[in-house]
């Protein structure tokens, strides 16, 4: 199944918002009031030139401290390359700004596996002179040292760990890591889960590597070995649970449609089998 890239760095970020923005953008994060966030709907843009439609993934309505007008913070995550991006971006902004009328923030992650100068820029250009120079933020995962973000606290951190600059021979250790920074949160089940499956998402460790996983997390001092080695175990059971309840829906599947060829009705397949009425 292909993953939904852009519906997973939306989640992750609407929920850890301003711990995005802190992590990468301090100095933006000292002017925004944070009591006053509103995230806004989606909004659908058609390039009718090139019969295309784009949706733009996170808008933030929000406050500078000591001010009264809002301003909209535009975050776009770009899974792919693309050449025209900066393009894209410039065309964002001058549609949101004619329907918002109020000062944009336009911030790009660069989210794809491969190290690349990404533009922070669109210029329009005369032989006599610029026409136009807009400029937008960007983070760039893969430039960035997955090591120099696990002492900080921060979940945002955690889970683009998995995203950021690592090897193959240190996704065991990355993993470790991501954990440990877990352990120290103590973070609701709800945030755990969302972050715990951004991150498995993009390292997944073979049945080998995890045992060498744990084989590491054994190493650790008693008090955080036991913390880590619970969240491993509850995390795999809830899993297991998971995994056994998707079997017995598809043996359950099985069944109805032996069932549904020899004459049964929907009515007496759903009563025996607990199938939901559209399970076809």
């Amino acid at each position: 199944m292909a993953v939904d890239h852009d519906r997973l760095f939306k989640e992750l970020i609407t929920t850890f918002f301003e711990e995005f923005i802190l992590l990468f953008f301090p100095q933006v994060h000292e002017h925004i009031d944070f009591h006053h966030l509103s995230f806004l709907s989606e909004e659908l843009f058609t390039d009718v030139t090139a019969g295309e439609k784009y949706r733009v993934d996170l808008l933030v309505e929000t406050k500078l401290k000591g001010e009264d007008g809002l301003i909209i913070v535009h975050i776009e995550n770009q899974s792919y390359v693309q050449p025209s991006f900066p393009e894209r971006m410039f065309i964002y902004f001058s549609r949101l700004f004619e329907k918002y009328r109020t000062n944009i923030v336009p911030i790009a992650v660069f989210s794809y596996d491969t190290i690349r100068d990404e533009p922070s820029s669109f210029t329009l250009r005369l032989p006599f002179g610029n026409i136009l120079h807009f400029r937008f933020f960007t983070v760039e995962l893969r430039k960035q040292n997955w090591r120099h973000y696990i002492r900080n606290d921060n979940p945002i951190a955690a889970a683009l760990l998995s995203k950021m600059g690592y090897t193959e021979s240190e996704r065991i250790e990355l993993k470790k890591q991501f954990l440990r920074m877990l352990v120290r949160m103590e973070l609701d089940e709800a945030k755990q889960r969302l972050l715990i499956g951004f991150f498995e998402t993009y390292v997944q460790l073979s049945d080998e590597e995890e045992q060498q996983l744990r084989n590491e997390v054994n190493k650790m001092e008693t008090k955080e070995k036991e913390q880590v080695l619970e969240l491993l175990i509850s995390y795999e059971q809830k899993g297991l649970k998971e995994g056994v309840k998707k079997g017995l829906q598809q043996e359950k599947r099985q069944i109805a449609k032996k069932m549904l060829v020899k004459g049964y009705d929907i009515q007496t397949i759903h009563e025996l089998t607990e199938l939901p009425g559209l399970w076809i």
